[in-house]
C-alpha cells in the first residue's frame, strides 16, 4: 500500500506522459507469466483499458505457446521444436490457429472490453493482415514475416478500438502461417510508424548481470547490442527479442522496451513515470 502524499506524486508525474502519448501509437508484445497468471493478466489488461481511455492507441500483439501445449496434449499431438522454433504441421498449425485466434485472442479482447476498453479480436489472416512465407521446410508452416496491411488496424485505431492481433499469417496461396510473436509485434509497430514498441518478458530488462537486478540498464542505443552480445551480457533468447527492437527503431519506431511482465502494472510504469522500470532502447 502506499500512502496519499506518493499517490499523489506519481498521478502528477503521470500527466505529462499522457499528454505527450496522446493519439500516439503504442504497439505492446504480449506473452509470459503476464499472460498465464491471472492476477497478472488483469493488471496488464487494466493498464492497457487505462491508456486507451486515456487518448493513447495501443495496439496488442499476442503468442500464446503454454495454451497451444495444452491443446496439443488433449489432443494427443506431441510438440516437437526445432533450433527453438516449434514445428508446425498441418494439425499442429490448426491447433494454433484455433487457439490463439478462437480462443486467447477473443478472451482477451473480452477481458480488456470488462475493464473499460473498447477491444477486438483479430489474427493476422484478417483483412489480409499479416503476409508470410515459408520460412524454411524443416520448421513446416513456420513464417518468415514479409508484409503487414496496416489498413484494418488503423481503421480500428481510429475509432477508439484496442486491435488484439494473434501471430498468424496468410501466404500467397491461402495457406496460414505460424509467425513468431516478437517479430510481428515488431513489423506492426514499423507498418504503423509506432511511437513505442514494448515487448513483455520474464526478466526486469537486461541485466549487466543476471542474478543481479541492481544492475538493469535503464537506457540503452541500439549501438550496443552488437557490443553487449560479443561480451556475453546478451544472450539465448534475448538476442532476437533485442534483433525484433533493433529493426524497428532503425525503421521509424522511437522507442523499444523490454519489460517484465511479472512486475504488476510494469506497462504505467515504464510510460508514465520519470525513472521507468525496464530497458529503453532508443536509436
Amino acid at each position: 500500500m502506499i500512502d496519499q502524499a506518493t499517490r499523489g506524486r506519481i498521478l502528477s508525474e503521470a500527466l505529462p506522459y499522457i499528454r505527450q502519448y496522446s493519439k500516439k501509437t503504442v504497439v505492446i508484445k504480449y506473452g509470459g507469466s503476464a499472460m498465464t497468471d491471472p492476477e497478472l493478466k488483469k493488471d496488464v489488461l487494466t493498464d492497457i483499458a487505462l491508456l486507451s481511455m486515456a487518448s493513447i492507441r495501443v495496439v496488442i500483439v499476442h503468442g500464446g505457446g503454454p495454451e497451444i501445449n495444452q491443446w496439443l496434449k488433449k489432443l494427443d499431438i506431441q510438440p516437437k521444436f526445432i533450433d527453438g522454433l516449434r514445428y508446425t504441421d498441418d494439425a499442429t498449425m490448426d491447433v494454433v490457429q484455433m487457439t490463439l485466434a478462437g480462443k486467447v485472442g477473443k478472451e482477451l479482447a473480452a477481458q480488456t472490453t470488462a475493464l473499460g476498453g473498447k477491444a477486438v479480436s483479430l489474427c493476422g489472416l484478417d483483412g489480409n493482415l499479416l503476409k508470410a512465407k515459408q520460412l524454411d521446410e524443416k520448421y513446416g508452416l513456420v513464417g518468415d514475416l514479409v508484409q503487414v496491411d496496416s489498413h484494418l488496424i488503423e481503421t480500428l485505431l481510429d475509432s477508439g478500438y484496442i486491435p488484439i492481433i494473434s501471430s498468424t499469417a496468410s501466404g500467397e496461396h491461402g495457406e496460414t502461417y505460424n509467425i513468431n510473436a516478437d517479430i510481428a509485434a515488431s513489423a506492426v509497430a514499423v507498418a504503423l510508424n509506432a511511437e513505442r514498441l514494448m515487448l513483455l518478458t520474464d526478466v526486469p530488462g537486461i541485466l549487466t548481470d543476471p542474478s543481479d537486478p541492481e544492475t538493469l540498464i535503464h537506457e540503452m542505443g541500439v549501438s550496443q547490442i552488437p557490443i553487449l552480445v560479443k561480451n556475453g551480457i546478451i544472450s539465448g533468447g534475448m538476442i532476437p527479442k533485442l534483433k525484433c527492437c533493433e529493426e524497428a527503431i532503425r525503421r521509424g519506431v522511437a522507442r523499444a522496451h523490454i519489460l517484465d511482465g511479472r512486475l504488476s502494472h510494469s506497462i504505467l510504469m515504464e510510460m508514465l513515470t520519470d525513472g521507468g522500470v525496464g530497458t529503453m532502447i532508443t536509436a
